[in-house]
């Protein structure tokens, strides 16, 4: 069973509850499940992890991991970590986040990692999340919405990642918003991109175990995830 690097169209479309949702049910399946949110960025919380989205990850997995491996890098600033470089003269650690990866992933059966916005956020001038998720060598999910303009969206994620040879694993549509209906969203993305959509997630303001295990098992084809 391979890792999986959770990507998304665009900054706020779902990733932290999608790979909130997948941890709490492939460990119900009974899967060792890890997860990891390589950077984070924001203001940091007074007690417990830094970042809110790490502290919901390490929650829905029933991790006990040291912060230092699941978040090597939180910045205090809501900023790509190229910008982040730039403000605060704090260098992204390429090399920690990829050890700490190898580190976990001796710890789980299977990791599940964050990324931050999209495909093409920039850590370095001329390396992206892209660059990340090539040299980490493991397939991704994409996670896209609803809103009008996402098709383009999920058309130049899905094209960015077969550039870079990176396998993609599905789609899962976070349907939040008022735009597309999600049949008719399902049948345009799997026609354009050949890729599965493997399925939608309606919006959930209870973020229990039970509430993500019952939407997740429902709505997603895990399948695919699995091999």
């Amino acid at each position: 069973m391979k890792s999986l690097f959770i990507t998304g169209t665009d900054t706020d479309v779902g990733k932290t509850y999608v790979t909130a949702g997948l941890s709490v049910t492939l460990r119900k399946m009974g899967i060792d499940v890890g997860v990891m949110k390589p950077f984070a960025a924001g203001t940091a919380q007074k007690k417990g992890f830094k970042s809110e989205d790490v502290e919901i990850l390490s929650n829905a997995a029933q991790i006990t991991d040291p912060e230092n491996l699941v978040n090597p890098q939180f910045f205090k600033i809501a900023a790509s970590p190229y910008t982040a470089w730039k403000k605060l003269k704090t260098k992204p650690k390429i090399q920690t986040i990829l050890s700490s990866f190898k580190k976990l992933s001796k710890l789980h059966d299977i990791i599940l990692v964050e990324g931050m916005g999209g495909v093409m956020t920039p850590i370095l001038k001329n390396y992206f999340i892209t660059d990340l998720i090539k040299e980490m060598k493991i397939p991704t999910i994409i996670v896209t919405r609803t809103k009008v303009g996402t098709v383009n969206h999920t058309v130049m994620t899905v094209k960015m990642c077969q550039k870079y040879k990176i396998p993609i694993r599905g789609i899962i549509i976070n349907n939040f918003d008022n735009g597309y209906p999600v049949k008719q969203l399902t049948s345009d993305l799997e026609n354009v991109t050949g890729i599965k959509v493997l399925g939608s997630i309606p919006f959930l303001k209870d973020l229990s175990d039970t509430s993500l295990h019952k939407t997740f098992k429902k709505n997603i084809d895990l399948k695919p995830l699995l091999k």
